[in-house]
């Protein structure tokens, strides 16, 4: 298993955090990596996601949602084949700080026979979460202004 996490800050409640990352149908407006996703923020609900890493081609994946913790957390799960062979457990956690912000955790944890083998596409998605933080912040921020 190997897990990559990590984090920004942003000037906003969780609550606009949450609104702004459960809003799929604007994902293509701002998010560059998950540039599509279909489905509700409700937990064993499947979704359809379109996933495009840093100079990468769109993937598109099912995850099952495992958490959907309005404000709090979002976590999903999915898989390549078969769980045994490569499965990520790709999460968001809104945590309030003081002054009313919002403090983003963004990781996956990745485990299956394939994980050593994948180094690279893993790096791939560490930029690929720090893109997307800096694109949430960026979204968030200017609609709370």
């Amino acid at each position: 298993m190997r897990q990559e996490e990590t984090e920004i800050n942003i000037k906003a409640p969780p609550e606009a955090v949450w609104k702004v990352m459960t809003d799929f149908d604007s994902f293509p407006d701002w998010n560059p990596m998950i540039t599509r996703a279909r489905g509700e923020a409700v937990e064993g609900t499947i979704l359809e996601v379109q996933l495009t890493l840093p100079n990468g081609k769109p993937r598109t994946f099912r995850p099952r949602l495992l958490v959907a913790e309005p404000n709090k957390e979002l976590r999903w799960i999915g898989k390549f084949l078969h769980s045994l062979l490569f499965s990520g457990e790709h999460y968001f956690i809104l945590e309030p700080t003081e002054g009313g912000g919002t403090r983003f955790l963004h990781g996956e944890r990745f485990s299956g026979l394939l994980v050593p083998l994948l180094s690279g596409v893993i790096k791939k998605s560490v930029q690929g979460f720090e893109q997307m933080n800096v694109a949430l912040k960026e979204r968030v921020e200017g609609s709370h202004a």
